[in-house]
């Protein structure tokens, strides 16, 4: 019996501690979980706030250093951008001339593929196709400044060689050279184009450009025999001149305005980028010179440089000279033809007659050498100072443009303030 009763008494104390005990373990669970687990997840999540915050901001630090050396790159590249775009042109013609002097490879393999050749076909068809029909009307109404122009390029510029030949230098062949020059036509390309970045009457520059040429295939030997070979009789190559011309002034010239006139689109494109296609031009004229310099560094490297640099020095005056004749002969005759009221007085036929009638042509200068037949001189000598003289005449006028454009913009920025 009372082994009945002590079993009935201690029967039920296995259970009893058994749910203590797991009530005490889940107890523990459940505090570990809302106590101790949450503790240790917002340390470490705050450990890793911490670490991000640190990444981030050294990030941040980083994107600020690299947007500061960006904005002090630009800060000083766009003074220097600026610089450039509003002296392309110099700046085109100056590194033509310190590459064709640093290697002239390139130049010379330029020049046997007639490089030369295509820049001024490029050159006039970019005029054709910038060429507008009202510019054609101002070109027809200023006939009389276009006159002019002809008679100072063909009559009046030669007369300077008869006072460049009296000047004694050796080689003789740089004054020489430099006396057949002054009796050349105006240049084929360089003074529409400069007339075009000017803003000037592009079309009177383009009809005396083409005029001068084509008549100086004529007026050329009788200017050099009249005032340099003292009546010795002078043949040039007229058909193969007048050919050449047609095809890399007139064809181009008249592709490019049918271009503009067949596509309206076409024309507004072209008018809406007549910055670019300024540059453009001007690209294709500071290849002139890049290969005339290349043609030519063997002969420049065996010239006394001091000697080299009083033909540079001339070929530098003779041009100021032609400007400032011009000049004075067309504020001259504008005040004698009524003032403002006259043709001359405009700023565009002034800006393109000074321009065209002052510069003088290489290339039909070296097509007359070329049949000279030695009769002045070495041949090379004769034309080296004339390369020179044409890339300064084309360095001087790009300046020149520059300061208008200038004054223009000072002017007009005056009278909107």
């Amino acid at each position: 019996m009372a082994g009945t009763i002590q079993s009935l008494f201690l029967a039920p104390s296995p259970p009893l501690l058994h749910f203590k005990t797991s009530s005490f373990s889940h107890r523990l669970r459940r505090f570990s979980t809302t106590i101790l687990l949450p503790n240790a997840l917002s340390i470490a999540a705050s450990r890793s706030c911490r670490s991000t915050v640190v990444r981030a901001s050294q990030r941040s630090d980083q994107a600020d250093d690299s947007n500061e050396s960006k904005a002090s790159s630009l800060v000083w590249a766009k003074p220097l951008l600026k610089v450039a775009s509003d002296n392309f042109l110099p700046l085109a013609l100056v590194v033509g001339v310190a590459l064709g002097l640093a290697n002239p490879t390139l130049g010379c393999l330029a020049d046997k593929y007639y490089m030369s050749k295509f820049s001024t076909f490029g050159i006039f068809i970019i005029s054709g196709l910038t060429l507008r029909s009202e510019e054609i009307g101002a070109a027809v109404e200023a006939w009389p400044v276009a006159i002019f122009g002809l008679c100072s390029i063909l009559l009046f510029t030669p007369y300077f060689s008869k006072i460049i030949m009296q000047i004694q230098l050796q080689p003789q062949e740089f004054i020489t050279g430099l006396a057949i020059f002054t009796c050349m036509p105006t240049t084929l390309s360089s003074g529409v184009a400069l007339t075009q970045l000017a803003g000037g009457n592009s079309a009177l520059a383009l009809a005396m450009t083409l005029i001068s040429n084509l008549l100086g295939i004529l007026i050329v030997p009788l200017s050099i025999s009249k005032f340099i070979a003292a009546g010795v009789g002078v043949s040039v190559p007229t058909k193969e001149l007048f050919r050449n011309l047609v095809l890399m002034l007139l064809v181009p010239l008249i592709l490019g305005k049918v271009l503009r006139e067949s596509s309206k689109g076409l024309a507004e494109f072209v008018d809406r980028n007549r910055k670019i296609f300024s540059k453009i031009s001007a690209i294709c004229l500071g290849l002139v010179p890049w290969i005339q310099v290349s043609r030519s560094r063997s002969l420049l490297l065996m010239v006394k440089p001091t000697m080299f640099i009083v033909a540079i020095g001339m070929g530098i005056l003779v041009h100021l000279v032609l400007l400032a004749f011009n000049a004075i002969a067309l504020k001259s005759i504008s005040a004698l033809s009524g003032g403002e009221q006259s043709s001359f007085s405009k700023k565009g036929n002034f800006d393109a007659t000074l321009l065209v009638a002052s510069q003088k042509t290489l290339p039909v200068m070296v097509a007359v050498v070329e049949q000279l037949g030695g009769a002045f001189g070495e041949s090379g000598l004769l034309v080296l100072p004339c390369v020179a003289a044409h890339i300064n005449q084309i360095i001087l006028d790009s300046f020149l443009v520059n300061f208008w454009l200038r004054d223009d913009l000072s002017t007009n920025n005056v009278k909107v303030a």
